[in-house]
């Protein structure tokens, strides 16, 4: 099914003021999202925060649950629904136990935030922290991976392979089924952050393999900010801790015992943004209305535009790398700062961001980059706001 563009730029009131091209930072929402937002706070300051919440019970405590579920192909008592992914994340990874000497196996790609995470725990646990190289195409070496894993070569445990399945820049897809299937043949726990790939591509947590997923909701996903979520699969429940707990994730059953919640939602917190997480569910109702298939054809076929169209443009330099690509398109402009080509563009009304080394230190490094531009259209955008953005990048080189 193709996407219907005249209604999805309907739907989207954003669209009439700026062409924006910074999806992978935060879409725009769509207007049923906004509306369950607004709608929400609305009715708390009608009525009340807690009796607001108890009128939209089934959609907080079944309706978004089963929505996520199906976007991901898992059950939902396998899904947690956290204020960001970073926390999300954060509550997989700081829950997995680290012995002095594991080896943390994760890809030279990898966000700043996750690096930083391995660090602290690596300093607290004495964990160790390898980098797996990447491939000749820029996504991790699985071959690299298959040997990192292997029990027969190993000098340490390996306790967790975190990986990123679309790095922030570079237009890279890690081949994330293919290091699922190495991950579950050494028995290695995988968590993986989808924060840029759930909302653009399918994602299916049965087909990928991995114990661990994080994404968020601002992004390709259309919702809300401060909304994400967490998968963990349900027979891995019990082999990661959750690294705090209160009176919703757990139940305090004598005077002193507790019980964890036998789901994911042991990674949750008591007290959470209800509007927001009203407006997640309507931000992955609507992309399942529309279909993940036909939001990920149209979002590589507009990114394609542009890696074409920027290969005509004298001292553009596309900087996107990896076998499969996506709607991340990364680029340089000789002579000219990112930080100057995105307030040029930003003064025409065109929104893109600047990713700099301090995201992707290992690959920006080795790659010898230090900015770029980062340009990351989605499936309502129009092929005419891609023109003009590969126009407005021409005069600016031109200029």
């Amino acid at each position: 099914m193709a996407i219907d563009l005249d209604r999805a730029r309907r739907d989207t009131p954003g669209v009439q003021h700026v062409n924006h091209m910074n999806n992978a930072g935060a879409a725009l929402m769509p207007e049923p999202v906004r509306r369950a937002v607004v709608d929400h706070l609305d009715r708390e300051a009608t009525i009340g925060g807690y009796e607001a919440a108890d009128a939209a019970e089934e959609a907080l405590e079944r309706g978004v649950y089963r929505a996520i579920a199906t976007l991901i192909g898992a059950d939902p008592s396998e899904i947690a629904v956290i204020e960001n992914a970073t926390r999300a994340w954060d509550m997989a990874f700081y829950g997995v136990p680290l012995q002095a000497g594991d080896r943390i196996l994760t890809a030279e790609a990898e966000y700043s935030s996750n690096v930083i995470a391995f660090f602290h725990q690596a300093q607290r646990r004495g964990a160790v922290v390898e980098t797996v190289p990447s491939d000749e195409t820029g996504q991790v070496d699985l071959k690299a991976l298959a040997r990192a894993l292997d029990g027969r070569k190993r000098k340490g445990r390996v306790a967790l392979v975190a990986m990123t399945h679309i790095p922030t820049n570079g237009g890279l897809v890690n081949p994330a089924a293919e290091i699922g299937r190495l991950t579950r043949a050494a028995d290695v726990p995988y968590l993986l952050d989808a924060c840029q790939s759930v909302g653009q591509l399918p994602v299916d947590v049965a087909a990928i393999g991995c114990d661990m997923l994080s994404a968020t909701g601002r992004k390709f996903l259309r919702g809300p900010r401060g909304t994400g979520f967490l998968f963990v699969r349900r027979d891995f429940l019990e082999r990661i801790d959750p690294p705090f707990l209160d009176n919703h994730a757990a139940t305090w059953i004598a005077p002193h015992r507790y019980a964890l919640r036998p789901d994911a939602r042991r990674f949750e917190n008591w007290e959470s943004y209800v509007a927001g997480k009203l407006g997640l569910l309507a931000a992955v109702e609507y992309a399942l209305g529309w279909g993940i298939e036909p939001i990920h054809d149209r979002t590589r076929m507009l990114a394609g535009r542009i890696r074409d169209g920027l290969a005509g443009v004298r001292g553009a330099r596309v900087l996107d790398i990896g076998r499969e690509r996506c709607g991340i398109v990364s680029f340089s402009l000789a002579g000219r700062p990112a930080e100057a080509v995105q307030q040029a563009l930003a003064a025409r009304r065109i929104n893109t961001t600047v990713s700099t080394v301090f995201g992707t230190r290992w690959d920006m490094e080795r790659r010898g980059l230090d900015r770029l531009v980062r340009a990351s259209p989605h499936y309502y955008n129009s092929e005419d706001e891609v023109d003009a953005l590969l126009a407005e990048v021409a005069r600016i080189a031109a200029g």
